[in-house]
This record gives C-alpha cells, structure tokens and sequence, in this order.
C-alpha cells in the first residue's frame, strides 16, 4: 500500500492528508506540538470556559473551495457562524465605517462612498466563485476564467494608496485601508491592494465566519475525517530530516519554506534549496487575548456587534504606521486587529465574560512589549475599556514563533506579500509544491494560494502528489 507521511498538522497538513488517505493512501500525520491544529487551536488562555483563538479566527476562504466542496466537514462538527457586522472600522469621534455582508447596505452607510464602493466590490462580488476558482491555484497555469481574474489583477496591481483613493470620505477611506492592511506591506507599494480587494469582496459573496466553539473545531472535524479514512495523528514527534521517516512514497511539509530545506537536506536540488532559503518574510504581530467584562465600549455603535474591528485611525494613519513597521520601527499607534468572535459565537463565553483578541503589526522578530500602546489604541476609541479588562494573556512576535516554528519573526501569514513572492510562492515553477525530490513535497502557506485556514496548499500539494504517483504507477504498467 502507498504510504506518506505528513509533517506538521496545522490545517493545511491535514488537509493534505485528508486528501491523500480519501485516495487510499495510507497516511501518518507527524505534529511536534502536544495538540494539532497549528494556527487553528483554540484554548482557555485568561479565565476558565471562555474560548480563544491562538491564532486564526476568521475564514472568509474557508466556506467555497474546492476542498471544502470535496469533505464535508460538518458531518464531524464543524459549523459556521457569522457576525451581523462582517468588519468595521471606528475613527475619532464616535465616527466610523462598516462593511456588512449585504453589499447595497454597506453602500447606503457610506453614504457619498457609496457608489464607489459598489463599482469596486459589486462586480467582483457577484463573480467571486469563479475568480476563487483561478486564485486559489498556482498563477502558471491557464485561468478558467480570464477575462474576470483579468479585471480582479488590474485591481489588485495598484498600491493600496492610490485605490484607497476612489473614496472621497474619510469613512470610505478607512474602511478599505483596514481590510489592505492584512496585507502587512506599505501602502504605495505595487500590488498592496490584493489582499484587501480579495478579503473586502469575500466578506459580500461569503461573510467572514467563525467556526462555532472556536477555531479548533475546523482541526477536530479535519482529524476526525482523516481517521475515518483510515489516517493517523501523532504528536510530540519532532522530525529534522528526511532519514527519521524511513522510505515512504510520499513527504508532505507543513512547514515553513526554509525548514523544508533543512529537513530535505543534501537532497534537494541546490537551485530549490537556495529558492527556500531566501524566502522572505514579512513583518511580525504582537497578540493579547483579553477576557472583557460585558465587551469593548466602542464609541463607533456598529463596532459593537462586529466579529472584526480594524483599529488604526484614518488612511494616512495606517499608511504611515505599516511603513513604520517594514523599516523596522515599532509606531507609536500602531494598526490593530481586533477579533470579537463572540459576536457571532456565544458559546465562547462565560457569563458576562467575552474573550477578545487583538493584535498589532509589528517589525519582524521585535522584542519589545506592545500591550501598552495596544490597550492605548483601543481606549481610543472605546473610552473606559481599560476598567473591563479581567485578565490578560500576551503572546509577542518571538513567543509567536516559539509556539509555531511556521511564524518566523512573529509572521503569521507565513511569508512577505511583496508583489512577486505573492504571485510565484515560494519559488517560480510550474508545480511550486515539489521539492526536486520524488514524493517529496512543501504544503504549508508557504505555497499558493497562501495564509488562511482554507486548506487549500494542502489540497493544492496533495493533488500534485497524487499524480506523481499516478505517473509512477503508468511507467511501472
């Protein structure tokens, strides 16, 4: 029977493996941590019973890919919430912008932005299925749908600066420069633009959801998959390299781009090791989960009910504190992600306890202490939020890494999202999987379509295996 073997269970190695062992194969999935589910665990981190999301929390990718239609994971657990408010962003003075997953409502509440904001978003929204369906994938490779990933790339091409421009009000504006900055890059830099314009679209055609007991629901359902196809999990079992494996059929790398070089080793060829190795990564964040009795007072009414709140000022704000950021200097306001799950799950909750997260872009590796000038930005514009906070748990860029070898210099979005690391991930090739070695191959984010608990690299990466093996077995007929 073929045999492979997975290293690393974040949700794209299961995914991996889900797909290999549904093909019978017989799969063994290896995670060095104590629990699996890498940026997808979730735990009781400030007080008993309430629910935090270590690290991913909203899966605006998750819900319509071609994995998620191939498993259903629902049938072990898995099940989606939603927000009222997909994201919002306060500014001074009780102001402030929402998006909602009705485009024709966000656009009434922006008002004058209004028209702009459909001309950007309702297009793309109502032909979202069909450019996922090419961006999910390698970008060599003949698009099924041209002409609509077309207008999607002249979109994505600009900085963000320059399209955050198309709205006239300093609502409009900022709503945009939040969802860009997941980006983690400077604004007026080429393709700033993509990951916003792909998460702002995703939050109308498929909302931005939880997973209902937190995200560690999606590892759980994964695993329970897998096991009913016959796959294992094994944790605390750390591999440095190929030879601790044995002979396996296949090698499937959860990993970051520069571990799998050190794992393969002299057998990778020289012109892929040196591809992996100069992989670059972005910037780091500073995370703090906050238990917060009765919730963060925002001033901005329609933050209140919001699963994210980007926390950052207006655009010249957040343009100028991410530049800050990637010339390795730690602002003074900071942009913000602030995660409020509970919203549209309440069973993370205890009593009139809500978890609530947030985290700061920060330089890559910084050492330094963020929660200050975090708790600072949103006092800011949630006035005595301070006086609810009961109890703390801080993770900074460095611990970051030290809880997941994958988020190197605290990068969660495991690599730089400059323009041509963001199209060719993690080296220009036409199977950018493979490692130059048979059977051997990279699945992690470190692969396209990138970060994101989507599963897809390890869809992407499994499949690209499978007809490795399918060559192998016509050669040898």
């Amino acid at each position: 029977m073929t045999k492979a073997v997975v290293v690393g269970s974040g949700p794209n190695g299961l995914a991996a493996a889900l797909t290999l062992a549904a093909e019978d194969v017989d799969v063994e999935v290896l995670e060095a941590a104590p629990t699996v589910g890498g940026g997808t665990r979730t735990s009781e981190l400030t007080i008993p019973g309430l629910l935090h999301d270590e690290c991913s929390g909203f899966h605006p990718l998750a819900v319509d890919t071609p994995f998620s239609r191939r498993f259903d994971l629902s049938r072990h657990g898995l099940r989606w919430r939603w927000p009222e408010v997909q994201y919002t962003h306060p500014l001074d003075g009780g102001r402030g912008a929402a998006a909602w997953r009705s485009i024709d409502v966000t656009a009434t509440d922006l008002g004058v932005d209004g028209r702009a904001w459909q001309q950007v978003f309702g297009w793309l929204a109502t032909r979202f299925d069909a450019i996922t369906e090419d961006f999910l994938r390698p970008m060599l490779h003949v698009p099924a749908h041209p002409v609509k990933l077309a207008r999607f790339g002249a979109l994505s091409l600009l900085p963000a600066s320059t399209l955050a421009r198309r709205w006239s009000t300093p609502e409009g504006q900022a709503l945009f420069a939040g969802v860009a900055a997941h980006a983690l890059r400077p604004f007026g830099s080429p393709m700033s633009s993509a990951i916003g314009l792909a998460l702002g679209t995703a939050a109308h055609s498929y909302g931005w959801p939880v997973a209902e007991g937190g995200s560690a629901a999606i590892s759980r359902a994964l695993v329970g998959l897998l096991e009913e196809h016959g796959g294992r999990v094994r944790t605390g079992a750390t591999v440095t390299s190929l030879d601790e494996l044995g002979s396996p059929d296949v090698v499937m790398l959860d990993v970051a781009p520069a571990a799998a070089a050190r794992i393969v080793g002299d057998r990778m060829p020289p012109r892929v090791s040196r591809a992996l190795t100069r992989y670059r990564h972005g910037p780091g964040v500073f995370k703090v989960e906050f238990a917060v009795q009765e919730g963060v007072p925002w001033q901005h009414e329609e933050s209140r009910r919001a699963g994210t709140v980007h926390v950052g000022g207006s655009l010249d704000e957040i343009a100028t504190a991410e530049s800050e950021i990637h010339r390795g200097r730690m602002p003074e306001r900071p942009f913000l992600l602030v995660g409020q799950q509970y919203v549209a799950d309440s069973s993370r909750t205890a009593g009139d306890t809500v978890p609530v997260y947030a985290y700061a872009h920060v330089p890559g590796g910084w050492a330094g202490d963020a929660t200050p000038v975090i708790e600072q930005q949103i006092e800011r514009f949630a006035p005595g939020f301070r006086d609810r906070i009961l109890a703390r748990h801080v993770r900074s860029a460095l611990r970051l890494e030290e809880h997941n070898p994958n988020y190197v210099g605290g990068d969660v979005v495991t690599g730089a999202n400059d323009a041509l690391q963001l199209v060719f991930r993690p080296r220009l090739a036409l199977d950018p999987y493979h490692l130059g070695v048979p059977g051997t191959y990279l699945c992690s984010a470190g692969t396209p379509p990138g970060a994101g608990a989507h599963g897809m690299c390890g869809y992407n990466a499994a499949r690209s295996a499978l007809r490795e093996l399918r060559g192998r077995s016509a050669g040898h007929s």
